[in-house]
């Protein structure tokens, strides 16, 4: 069987390759990296990544399987996977499944045995570009030229509205498993991750996960305690319901914590007045540090997101910066000054990646638990 593959970027480069996961197929989207060691499932499973073509700059990926227990969504929401070496073993006491029957069973195409490292030196240098993934059996001249021809033609991820896509399309309500319910919070899906909604079930509030198409009188009926603003895929400048339904929350609850995460946060600081742009290559992998301004630690944080906020855009505004990347000092948290409003740009529930952020949970927990103990008094 012809498992021959190939890549092909928007400036007309063709990498070949062997395909793995779905045959016959070709996709369109924007090729991206992500530098993160291990992490495939997750990274593979994280909504944040649809519409795009995922590279991933470790070598050796597969080598551990697949097992249920680490989704982050109900399916796999990326166009594609890239990858150096395809592990022909699977080696893992947790392992249900090995990586290409995965994407053949979710409909999702790889290929493997192409280099890596020269694809991300491109997109570092030249910036993230569109790119076709092809696992077809036509590898003529003609047919080349016409995929690059495809591939020029095909939808920018500036402009592109992807959190209809991800998102869930009716509200669902989520308990702790304790038993013990301390207050509830109202959940924002854009394309959330399922250890982001685990953590909050940890510290033992109800949850009701709205679509990010909800209205502002489903939320004001559900009476939260406090908001959640999930991480999500797309360029935020054109989440405008989106951004509606924030400034309506903000307007008319002055005093309810809300924590937004990711595109939460790039929505959040939209709807407070500032403006957004496209990073060059974006910001991928479960090993970009942060630091937090505030106490001035460094943090190893998990990261999935190609815009950002504008630092220009928040002067004169009730807003503080409080954590920047050491990477390239673009904005990775704010917090409002009169409210008790926060935001980081980075993923702080650790799938993949390290821990080092979690505390942030407990902050925005805090929060909730003060404004209820100042309601009872």
């Amino acid at each position: 069987m012809n498992d021959s593959a190939c890549l092909i970027l928007e400036n007309g480069e063709v990498f070949s390759g062997k395909g793995f996961g779905k045959k016959n197929n070709k996709v369109f989207a924007e090729i991206v990296f992500n530098t993160g060691m291990t992490g495939y499932q997750e990274i593979l499973t994280d909504p944040s990544y649809a519409g795009q073509i995922i590279t991933l700059t470790y070598p050796e990926i597969g080598n551990y399987g697949i097992n249920s227990l680490d989704w982050q969504s109900r399916k796999i929401f990326a166009k594609g996977l890239v990858i150096k070496n395809l592990s022909p073993v699977v080696s893992s006491w947790r392992a249900e499944q090995d990586l290409s029957s995965f994407l053949e069973e979710q409909g999702i195409s790889g290929i493997y045995n192409v280099d890596t490292r020269a694809i991300t030196r491109k997109l570092r240098i030249q910036g993230s570009m569109r790119a076709c993934l092809y696992t077809g059996n036509d590898f003529s001249k003609e047919n080349i030229n016409l995929l690059i021809q495809e591939t020029i033609n095909s939808p920018k991820m500036l402009g592109q509205k992807l959190t209809n896509e991800v998102s869930i399309d009716e509200p669902c309500d989520l308990t702790p498993s304790s038993g013990k319910i301390l207050g509830k919070i109202a959940v924002i899906d854009f394309g959330i991750k399922k250890n982001m909604l685990d953590l909050l079930l940890a510290r033992n509030f109800s949850l009701r996960v709205f679509p990010s198409n909800t209205s502002f009188e489903a939320i004001k009926a559900f009476n939260p305690d406090g908001v959640f603003l999930s991480n999500g895929p797309g360029d935020p400048a054109v989440c405008l319901n989106e951004i509606n339904l924030i400034k309506d929350i903000l307007n008319n609850f002055p005093k309810m914590p809300i924590f937004g995460v990711c595109l939460g946060h790039q929505l959040l600081a939209t709807a407070l007045g500032a403006t957004t742009y496209k990073l060059k290559f974006g910001h991928r992998g479960s090993n970009q540090p942060v630091i937090d301004l505030e106490n001035k630690k460094v943090l190893i944080t998990s990261q999935n997101h190609g815009f950002a906020v504008d630092e220009s855009s928040l002067k004169d505004k009730n807003i503080k910066i409080t954590h920047k990347s050491l990477n390239d000092s673009t904005i990775e948290g704010i917090a409002c000054t009169d409210r008790d409003v926060f935001t980081v740009q980075f993923h702080p529930e650790a799938c993949p990646g390290p821990r080092d952020s979690e505390y942030l949970f407990e902050r925005f927990i805090r929060l909730i638990l003060n404004s209820l103990s100042k309601k009872e008094n």
